[in-house]
C-alpha cells in the first residue's frame, strides 16, 4: 500500500494511492506499507534512488544500512517497536530522503509513524519538505524511546518491590519462576532498546555528515545533534538499567539460595540430633545372648529414656551454639 502526503494550506493531506495509479509528484512524504515490487519500483522512479527490498532489511550489516544515492540518502534504522517484535524486518524502517521529499518503507505498524502522520496532517508548522517531515518523525521516535525506557524502569521498580519487600522463596515455586521470567523478558527488552538507540545514533551521525546533500537547515542540523544527545542519554539509562537487572537477578537467586541453604542446614542438624538415639536403638536391637539388660524388665523404658535424654542434650548443645 502507498500512502502519499501532499501539501495543503492546513497541513499535509493523506492520500491512499492505488497500485495502478501514478504517484503524485507534489507528494512530500510517501509511506510504503508492505509494498509490492511494483509499488517499490514506482517510488524508486520518483525518488531516483534504489530502495532495499524486505529480505535485505534484516540481513544487511549495520554499516551497509546507511548509504547515499544520487540526490538522496538511504537509511535503515530500528524503531522502538523492536522491544516487542522479534523480527528485524517488522521493527525496521527504511528512509529515503532528499531535499524535497521523504519515502519510508515499513513492514510493521510502528506507533511513531502513526503519530507522525496525525501530526503532519494538522500541524502547519511542520515544513513541507522531506527533511521537515523526517525531523518531525525523529522528534516522535526519541519520545517513544524515552517512553519505552521509562516503562521498563517502572517494571524494574515493581520487580524490585516484589523481590525485596514481598519476598521470593523457593517454596513459592510459581512466583519464583514468574519473577525470573519477568526479569529475563525485561532484560531482553532493554537489550533491544540498546540496539534501537545504537541504530538511531548511527543514523543521526550519518545524516549530519550528509546535511548539505539533503539541504538541511541550520536549525535541522542543530536538532540532529540534539536528537543524538537525547538518544545517547537514553542509551546510558538503558545501560544503567541493565546493570540493575543483573544485580536484581543475582539478588533473587541469592535469596532463594540462602533459604535453601537454611533448609539444608536444618536437615543436617536434625540428622545429628537423632544420631545418638539411632545409635542406642541399634545397640539394643542386636540379638546377642549375653546382653546385660536383655532380660531386665525395665530395660525398654531405660532405653527410651536414654534416647530422649540424648536428643535433649544434643538439641541443647546446638541451641547454645545458635545453630538452631
Amino acid at each position: 500500500m502507498i500512502i502519499a502526503y501532499c501539501p495543503t494550506a492546513s497541513g499535509l493531506e493523506r492520500l491512499v494511492v492505488d497500485g495502478c495509479a501514478p504517484l503524485p509528484t507534489t507528494a512530500v512524504w510517501i509511506d510504503l506499507v508492505h509494498p509490492t515490487p511494483e509499488e517499490q519500483r514506482a517510488a524508486e522512479k520518483l525518488m531516483g534512488a534504489a530502495i532495499p527490498p524486505r529480505d535485505e532489511i534484516g540481513s544487511i550489516e549495520s554499516s551497509a544500512r546507511l548509504y547515499d544515492e544520487p540526490g538522496a540518502v538511504v537509511m535503515t534504522a530500528l524503531f522502538p517497536m523492536a522491544a516487542r517484535e522479534p523480527d528485524p524486518a517488522l521493527s525496521s524502517v527504511t528512509f529515503v530522503v532528499s531535499s524535497k521529499r521523504l519515502v519510508t518503507v515499513r513492514h510493521g505498524e510502528p506507533t511513531s509513524i502513526t503519530l507522525c502522520a496525525r501530526k503532519v496532517q494538522s500541524d502547519t508548522t511542520v515544513p513541507h519538505t522531506g527533511p521537515g517531515v523526517l525531523f518531525c518523525l525523529f522528534d516522535i521516535i526519541v519520545d517513544r524511546c524515552a517512553d519505552v525506557m521509562e516503562a521498563a524502569s517502572a517494571k524494574y521498580d515493581s520487580l524490585s518491590q516484589k523481590v525485596f519487600e514481598e519476598g521470593v522463596t523457593s517454596r513459592k515455586t510459581v512466583v519464583y519462576q514468574d519473577v525470573i521470567k519477568a526479569q529475563g523478558r525485561l532484560g531482553l527488552q532493554v537489550a533491544k532498546m540498546h540496539d534501537v538507540c545504537a541504530s538511531l545514533a548511527r543514523l543521526l551521525l550519518f545524516l549530519d555528515a550528509h546535511a548539505s546533500k539533503v539541504s538541511l537547515t541550520d536549525a535541522q542540523v542543530s536538532a540532529c545533534k540534539t536528537f543524538g544527545r537525547d538518544i545517547h542519554s537514553i542509551k546510558e539509562h538503558g545501560d544503567a538499567l541493565d546493570s540493575k537487572l543483573s544485580f536484581l537477578l543475582d539478588a533473587t537467586i541469592g535469596l532463594v539460595t540462602l533459604e535453601q541453604n537454611q533448609i539444608i542446614k536444618i536437615f543436617s542438624v536434625l540428622g545429628v540430633i537423632f544420631l545418638p538415639p539411632t545409635l542406642i536403638a541399634s545397640i539394643y536391637g542386636m540379638n546377642f545372648v549375653n546382653m546385660p539388660e536383655l532380660n531386665w524388665h525395665m530395660g525398654f523404658w531405660f532405653s527410651i529414656l536414654l534416647m530422649v535424654v540424648s536428643v535433649g542434650l544434643t538439641f541443647l548443645f546446638f541451641r547454645l551454639r545458635r545453630l538452631l
